[in-house]
């Protein structure tokens, strides 16, 4: 596989102004120094707190937020500079589909008039009726849905069409923000099928935002653990899952419920202090250290790097041995339930 995207040390500020002449107080710190690469055809996974910058990064690379500092490169060209008309290309060959399906699609039209507003936004060359029937179809959808309003479907239905608008221009990469976290578990499921089936059919690669662990392992190749806008762990589906090596990775999988109602009470979690610190004014050294249990004076003054600890695995922590889970006993290997 090669690298169809690549996020190189990107950082996403958000002024914060006051006053009559609007001057810069402050800054909000989403995302900070964030460097990733996905593969073409595979499933990356962004996991992490609400308000860790997983949805700032994604609309940055779509092209909805300029990155502050750091380039984005996709299929070998930087698109971090591109702007109006320039990015055209760029925007049919990268889609998203949301995390609400009811407020993303507009109430005034049917599914089919969005679907169509798409293919003449950018000048598809084709049946457009027969395009819209194509999309539905592929999405497990009857052609009549095409005259149904938003309202008049469910929320997979209406999910369904997301995805359908999604496919639309045949892109290489979808952003999938949160796109099932609004459903029903059984209708999660289908969806999370669905994305399954057309990833397979299409060669499709997909940055998928999620904070269910249990979905993220089930779709996702690889993932990486956010926490306030920096990267903590990254490796594939089975190394962060069977050897969390990051305190925050560590907490998070313990955090996941076991399904026997026994075991879950004789297990032991890990409990973090705290809460997480505003993007406004981030701790120094490694973000982290306010909440981590095994935190030592270093972690306080210095960020740590992401260093590698075998195959795709990396984790960004001072107190890892990488002959060892944890340096202290108090973090265990959780394992996933």
């Amino acid at each position: 596989m090669t690298a169809l995207l690549r996020i190189d040390d990107v950082s996403v500020h958000f002024p914060i102004r006051k006053g009559l002449l609007q001057k810069q107080v402050g800054e909000v710190r989403a995302v900070e120094g964030v460097t990733l690469s996905l593969q073409r055809g595979e499933a990356f996974g962004l996991v992490g707190e609400s308000g860790c910058g997983k949805t700032t990064l994604a609309r940055t690379v779509l092209r909805l937020v300029d990155p502050t500092l750091g380039a984005i490169w996709f299929d070998g060209t930087n698109i971090s500079d591109l702007r109006g008309k320039a990015l055209a290309p760029y925007r049919k060959q990268v889609a998203a589909i949301f995390q609400d399906p009811f407020s993303s699609l507009n109430p005034r039209m049917t599914s089919g008039q969005i679907l169509s507003e798409v293919l003449h936004v950018h000048a598809f060359d084709g049946s457009i009726p027969d395009r819209v029937s194509e999309l539905l179809s592929l999405c497990g959808l009857a052609p009549r849905f095409a005259d149904l309003y938003p309202h008049e479907m469910s929320g997979g239905q209406r999910q369904r069409v997301g995805i359908a608008r999604a496919l639309a221009l045949d892109p290489e990469l979808i952003v999938c923000d949160e796109a099932v976290s609004a459903l029903d578990v059984s209708i999660q499921a289908q969806i999370i099928n669905l994305l399954e089936e057309l990833r397979v059919k299409f060669g499709l690669t997909y940055l998928f935002i999620g904070h269910d662990l249990s979905v993220v392992r089930h779709l996702c190749d690889r993932l990486a653990v956010m926490y306030l806008g920096r990267i903590m762990e990254t490796g594939t589906s089975d190394e962060i899952f069977s050897s969390p090596r990051h305190p925050y990775t560590q907490a998070l999988i313990d955090a996941v419920p076991a399904p026997d109602p026994d075991g879950e009470d004789a297990r032991e979690h890990v409990n973090l202090a705290g809460e997480i610190p505003s993007p406004l004014d981030p701790p120094s050294g490694c973000v982290f250290h306010t909440r981590c249990p095994i935190a030592f004076s270093k972690c306080a003054t210095d960020v740590p790097p992401l260093q590698r600890l075998g195959g795709h695995h990396a984790a960004s922590c001072f107190a890892i041995d990488q002959n060892k889970k944890t340096t202290d006993p108090k973090i265990r290997n959780a394992k996933s339930q």
